[in-house]
């Protein structure tokens, strides 16, 4: 049973709309505090209903999950409606981009449990949320009688599963563009960072786990290690640009030496950060590898030979192809150590000119890059 529509008004329990879906309705409800004691709104507190107990939270999605609790037999034929208390956990790490000025108090006409909840405008993914639940009876002349407020619970919704990484994936796919030949990756950074790699590293690049840029919800961040390398190409030259935020510092390796045959590509975010650049983050993974393990769970494998962002082709002559989109920029994560002698190290003169990524915020209100879900 689930309950998605959810009206963006508050709404009094004195006129309640309903949207049923599936024997179930939630909406916007002005309640009052949770204290159980009455207010003005037609709401009184009733001690025969029952207080709910040991709620449970389960099948937690990125904008949805279940509910049920336990209650007194004897009062549920005189329960109604459920009055729900959702609220966003406020932390030091808080998702900016929750809704805000959408209500978080709702009821639902009462159903058997357990319940769905659902609602992309008021649940944002990887984030901590608390609630708290009422019995309610609704009276002859309106009025609704409730029972005092339950415990808090708290819960933390799920990053996005492959279905909502399918239609960011089909969004991406519409902007991609053209493609490009090129014959490197590349990675740019200070001194410093090359330097450690040599004297601590034993000379390798090694994989650290992925910042908080792009999508909200995206499985990678935070979780997924490996090395970032770019691809893209300046139109009229067909190589790597000759500016970096990253350092002026410029590794750059063989793409046959990275994409072998036995590599395999992963769609993983496509994202802005309020400018009209879109970037597209792919992860390539040795076959077999803990990363290939860990994507293949997780996002949407490419074909290598036929996709819209970064292929791997052998021509006739047996000579290997490699392309990527011109309209996007590929932020590719390479999921195991790479040795600095598979490539070269070379100073650039310019740095500074383009604009760093390093965890940076998606733009919610891009209608190119977003989906209908949390952010």
């Amino acid at each position: 049973m689930e309950a998605p529509g959810l009206s963006h008004a508050m709404a009094s329990p004195l006129s309640p709309r309903d949207g049923m879906v599936k024997n179930v309705s939630l909406e916007s409800l002005q309640l009052c505090e949770r204290d159980g004691k009455a207010d003005d709104s037609g709401v009184v507190g009733n001690e025969e209903l029952t207080v709910p107990r040991n709620i449970k939270i389960s099948n937690i999605t990125c904008d949805s999950f279940k509910i049920c609790w336990d209650m007194e037999p004897h009062t549920t034929e005189k329960i109604t409606h459920y009055f729900i208390d959702l609220n966003k956990k406020e932390t030091k790490n808080s998702n900016k981009f929750k809704h805000k000025d959408v209500p978080t108090k709702l009821v639902a006409k009462a159903v058997p449990l357990p319940m769905t909840v659902r609602g992309h405008w008021f649940l944002s993914p990887r984030t901590e949320y608390t609630v708290a639940v009422q019995t309610a009876s609704k009276q002859s002349d309106g009025d609704y009688a409730i029972s005092e407020w339950s415990d808090i619970v708290e819960f933390c919704t799920a990053d996005y599963s492959s279905v909502h990484l399918t239609q960011l994936l089909q969004k991406a796919e519409v902007i991609a563009g053209r493609m490009l030949k090129f014959s490197v990756f590349y990675r740019n950074q200070h001194e410093e960072y090359f330097q450690h790699c040599r004297d601590v590293l034993g000379g390798r690049m090694m994989p650290s786990v992925k910042d908080n840029s792009g999508s909200h919800g995206s499985p990678l961040s935070g979780k997924l290690e490996g090395i970032i390398f770019s691809c893209n190409t300046e139109f009229n030259t067909g190589q790597p640009p000759k500016d970096s935020p990253y350092g002026r510092f410029h590794f750059q390796v063989p793409a046959e030496t990275l994409f072998t045959p036995d590599t395999r590509v992963y769609f993983g975010d496509f994202y802005c950060m309020y400018t009209a650049y879109h970037y597209v983050i792919l992860v390539l993974a040795p076959r077999g590898s803990s990363g290939d393990l860990y994507c293949s769970e997780r996002l949407p494998e490419l074909d290598v030979t036929n996709n819209r962002f970064l292929t791997r082709v052998s021509g006739e002559d047996g000579r290997v192809e490699f392309r990527h989109a011109q309209d996007v920029i590929l932020e590719l994560i390479y999921t195991e150590p790479v040795p600095l002698e598979l490539g070269s190290i070379s100073q650039m003169s310019v740095s500074q000119m383009s604009l760093s990524t390093v965890n940076a915020k998606k733009d919610p209100s891009c209608k190119t890059c977003n989906i209908s879900v949390g952010r």
